[in-house]
């Protein structure tokens, strides 16, 4: 299942009243949020600098697992921003540091990424790390909605952090995606009972787990 498909899984009765006006979604594949928004890809050109494509506003902009793959994210969702409607919503959502990339970067799941998310630390292990808390400040005339860490169906048991110096593992987790996905379906099986498999899994490739960090803004205009 698609990240968008598993986290529309969790929208409450607020997000889908969201949804219901005109909208983008940005980075959707084949995966849109609903039926009628407009779909942005990287065929359609640089989502970094989405303006030069897109020239008009929205009630909602949407976007799931797109801005970690923005060479500049804050140029980006700033952007975006500036495609949304007065008290329209931007709603983003990007994977969590700790529970995705598990303490290793570059990531060995996704070798795009080219930063991490946290909601906010002090500190981090990622040396591309961004708050994103930090990250929607830049943001102006906004109002945060919402802003959680989504791990449902994760299984935390199975989250390795630092996992660096078993060259096997990591070989095997270069292997094509249907082997990948074999192989990691079988290692589940096997640390589920055993606990004893010292590979990173992907939990959200393999299965309907998320773990990501889920926000949602409201633009207020100046004179509200």
């Amino acid at each position: 299942m698609n990240e968008t498909s598993k986290t529309k899984l969790l929208f409450d009765e607020n997000v889908l009243e969201i949804l219901k006006g005109s909208g983008i979604d940005i980075g959707c594949g084949n995966d849109p949020v609903t039926e009628h928004v407009v779909m942005f890809d990287i065929e359609d050109g640089d989502a970094n600098y989405i303006t030069k494509y897109i020239k008009q506003q929205f009630d909602f902009v949407f976007s799931s697992h797109c801005l970690e793959h923005m060479d500049d994210p804050s140029l980006a969702l700033n952007e975006w921003w500036s495609l949304v409607k007065d008290y329209g919503h931007l709603i983003f959502a990007v994977p969590d540091e700790d529970l995705y990339e598990q303490g290793i970067f570059p990531s060995i799941f996704n070798e795009d990424h080219k930063y991490t998310f946290t909601i906010a630390k002090n500190k981090s292990w990622s040396p591309v790390s961004i708050n994103v808390l930090d990250l929607i400040k830049s943001l102006p005339n906004s109002k945060l909605i919402r802003l959680e860490l989504q791990d449902n169906n994760y299984d935390r048991r199975l989250c390795l952090h630092n996992i660096r110096n078993n060259k096997n593992n990591l070989e095997i987790l270069k292997k094509p995606s249907a082997t990948y996905k074999l192989i990691m379906q079988h290692v589940l099986f096997v640390r589920r009972f055993l606990l004893c498999y010292k590979t990173p899994i992907d939990q959200t490739l393999i299965s309907d787990a998320v773990a990501q960090i889920f926000c949602i803004m409201q633009k207020i205009p100046n004179n509200s």
